[in-house]
């Protein structure tokens, strides 16, 4: 943790630490669950020592609670979670998407449902982290694939948090987040951190929703001499509930908007293999490291495949897929769930092209040759 930039070897929920450290971040509240909890127990040692905060709360939705508490005062505040705690999490990420709070949710998936698989790894909760949470609602969802992907992505994810004014949710998974790699540290100098934008108005004349030309509102710090109120139920612009239609409308749509109309500059993806080929694989988190290795398998039998990876799971980089996914004759999807993004691949290419799904449901890494044999079988 010194300031000296170096190589280090660590754990993927080690790197979060560093990249949310990195970021900014001086709260935690969480509970215990594998398989984020190391996440915890490092903040709880780091935390202190930059003038941060770390409480265990009682359980996870008071965790989220907290994390909201903290961030209205302007802490960077992150909470991390698996599974089971991430469910219960949902009402609270509703409240932060309403009232605005920027906020980080790490989410280490386990297999599900219910207490599922505690030591195993799953991708189950990709559809869960955009439509867990009740009513219309835009969501920001990160998915890194390795250990510099996690630093990085922990550090975009607090950015996206305090751009937008809203939370993100990191997608990590068991085998990302306990695998160990080679991790280069960012200097200070290089990494851009960003701030949420205060009022500049006096405090009398503050309205913390107010429906401004970016459709992100100035955000004030309870305890800064603006007084304001804050509410899960629908609100105008002062913050106070509102039954009026025309402001109800009003404000859900720009609630809705203001990600939306910035989803070329959230989303964010990468591309490997021949450009030319007719199969496209997709594949995300740590499935899309077994399909780097498929690519292997398929050029050292002399066929070849495109994989597209997107990191910004939600919004999901639509067009860039369509793009890619032009004139290509099959498509392979690879997840380690029943096929949760399969469905939005479909959706996408409007059943113009094939899609066949390659998936895992018992907590082991997809096995890169199963990945080699299906795109062997299509081409």
């Amino acid at each position: 943790m010194n300031q000296k930039i170096k190589p280090v070897f660590v754990q993927g929920n080690h790197a979060c630490v560093l990249g949310a450290l990195k970021a900014g971040c001086r709260f935690f509240g969480g509970y215990p669950i594998t398989p984020s909890s190391e996440i915890a127990e490092l903040l709880a040692l780091e935390l202190p020592k930059v003038g941060g905060k770390f409480i265990q709360m009682e359980d996870e939705i008071a965790a989220m609670g907290a994390v909201i508490g903290a961030s209205l005062t302007g802490m960077k505040a992150l909470t991390a979670t698996s599974g089971p705690g991430f469910s219960l999490k949902q009402e609270n990420i509703g409240y932060a998407i309403m009232a605005e709070v920027p906020c980080v949710i790490v989410n280490v998936q386990r297999g599900g449902p219910s207490t599922g698989l505690p030591t195993q790894s799953s991708q189950g909760d990709v559809l869960q982290a955009r439509w867990g949470t009740h009513g219309d609602h835009e969501i920001i969802a990160l998915a890194p694939s390795t250990i510099p992907e996690i630093y990085h992505h922990t550090i975009r994810a607090f950015n996206l948090a305090e751009q937008y004014r809203t939370p993100v949710i990191l997608l990590l998974d068991e085998i990302i987040g306990h695998m160990r790699e080679l991790l280069i540290e960012v200097p200070d100098d290089q990494i851009e951190l960003i701030n949420r934008v205060k009022p500049s108005c006096p405090p009398e004349e503050y309205l913390p929703f107010q429906m401004v030309e970016s459709d992100i509102p100035p955000m004030a710090d309870f305890g800064s001499g603006y007084r304001y109120h804050v509410t899960g139920l629908c609100h105008d612009e002062t913050g106070f509930p509102t039954n009026d239609p025309q402001k109800i409308d009003a404000f859900m749509k720009r609630l809705n908007r203001k990600i939306s109309r910035y989803t070329d500059q959230i989303v964010e993806y990468q591309t490997a293999g021949n450009q030319d080929s007719d199969i496209l694989i997709m594949a995300y988190g740590s499935s899309a490291r077994s399909a780097r290795q498929a690519l292997r398998l398929l050029n050292s039998n002399d066929k070849t495949a495109i994989l597209f990876q997107p990191l910004t799971i939600w919004p999901f980089p639509e067009k860039a897929f369509q793009e890619t996914a032009k004139s290509r004759k099959s498509i392979v999807v690879v997840e380690a769930n029943a096929g949760q993004m399969k469905r939005e691949i479909e959706r996408l290419v409007n059943c113009d092209i094939p899609v066949r799904l390659v998936s895992s449901l018992n907590g082991e890494p997809i096995d890169p040759k199963t990945i080699a044999d299906a795109v062997m079988e299509v081409v």
